[in-house]
């Protein structure tokens, strides 16, 4: 049996970068907005006025009106907080429920140089039959430079119709060069939870993203393994970027005991429990596999599992993203992703910035890092956990 350490159909697909969504529901917000330095109405007619007076070239009214919203919240400098216009939000939300159109990769920012990071690479999809690895930066799309901080507008450019075509430069550091390459855009399905029976009755669940159909495969892989007569379970979490709160908060709540999940600090406001979970918990022995791509949502679920101590943690520390996303539907089908709380462990933790530490902090062999495919044998993290795990069911 082969262990798919990036078991690539999960991550969040491709343009929701590592996080954790919450839901306002379908409310649009009409907000007033005025600066210190007068109205920022006022100001932008005065703008527009000096561009039709002065400016050779044509204006293309929908063009600047969209340009207005995205420079606004990029001007927050917050790689999480995000304008969608009608197009991109759709292709957005198509994406938490566990559907688009493009190349079969998730991407984040990367907080070190400001590129482009492929998180995960979804098996079958045009993408990983191209050979793209977790840890490539895309560096170009169509010829143009893309950046981090304008991931959603290369995002844009990169889903599309299927059966179309979109060119992406790679910059593979392990390597040291440049991949140029033409996929063909394909409809992307996104299962995101695999399952095993492995030997000895030990269970191995890995779980890639939480969205919408998240908890009810994953509920539908627990049972299935509990009914099997599992003794232990192995929960891999490894290049899980994120997702929806409410689903990692409903797969915690079979795990772990009667209390907190996670605590939510809003703008303004006291911290406060988000969600309770009740007295039924697991009751075999637990081992969750982390690494430094597992982030936000994941860290939810690391976290109460060794807060409450049901489980033990191994691989190596987690992303460290402790600030949860809203995403609000402004009416006219665009919307905003914006940065709205913090978020703390049960034992009252923000892991921020920092990230949650394994009970065993275990590397990958360096020349194993950067591929597709590793052997169970092979896998130090995941035979750390089989020998943590059949150390528990003794």
């Amino acid at each position: 049996m082969n262990i798919n350490k990036r078991s690539l159909f999960g991550g969040i697909a491709l343009g929701l970068s590592i996080a954790i969504i919450a839901n306002f529901g379908m409310k649009a917000f009409n907000i007033v907005v005025s600066g210190s330095g007068g109205s920022i109405p006022n100001k932008t007619a005065l703008v527009r006025s000096v561009l039709d007076k002065y400016y050779m070239g044509d204006i293309n009214d929908k063009e600047v009106e969209e340009g207005m919203y995205k420079g606004m919240v990029k001007a927050l400098d917050d790689p999480y907080t995000t304008y969608f216009d009608k197009e991109e939000y759709a292709g957005f939300t198509s994406d938490s429920n566990g559907e688009y159109a493009g190349i079969g990769v998730s991407v984040s920012p990367n907080k070190d140089d400001n590129t482009i990071l492929v998180v995960t690479v979804f098996e079958g999809t045009p993408s990983y039959k191209a050979g793209m690895l977790p840890g490539d930066k895309i560096i170009k799309v169509n010829g143009e430079d893309v950046t981090g901080d304008k991931m959603d507008e290369a995002v844009k450019v990169m889903r599309g119709e299927q059966g179309t075509t979109v060119d992406i430069t790679i910059y593979r550091e392990s390597e040291t060069k440049k991949i140029e390459l033409t996929l063909e855009r394909k409809i992307v399905e996104v299962p995101t939870v695999s399952y095993k029976m492995l030997q000895d009755s030990i269970g191995y669940i890995e779980l890639t993203q939480f969205d919408g159909v998240s908890y009810d495969q994953f509920k539908k892989a627990y049972d299935a393994l509990n009914k099997a007569g599992q003794k232990g379970l192995i929960l891999d979490l490894r290049y899980n970027p994120g997702g929806r709160l409410e689903i990692v908060e409903k797969i915690a709540d079979l795990l772990v005991p009667k209390g907190p999940i996670v605590y939510i600090e809003y703008k303004g406001e006291e911290k406060k429990v988000d969600m309770q979970s009740d007295a039924n918990a697991i009751n075999i022995p637990l081992v969750v596999i982390v690494n430094g791509y597992s982030a936000s949502a994941s860290e939810v679920l690391t976290g109460a599992i060794k807060d409450y101590k049901v489980g033990k943690v191994v691989g190596t520390t987690t992303y460290g993203k402790g600030v949860v996303q809203t995403v609000i539907p402004l009416g006219d089908g665009s919307g905003i992703k914006v940065t709205t709380a913090k978020y703390y462990t049960p034992s009252g933790v923000c892991i921020h910035g920092i990230g949650i530490e394994p009970d065993y902090v275990v590397e990958l062999p360096e020349a194993l890092q950067n591929k597709l495919v590793i052997e169970p044998k092979d896998d130090t993290q995941f035979q750390k956990a089989i020998e943590v795990i059949m150390g528990q069911m003794k």
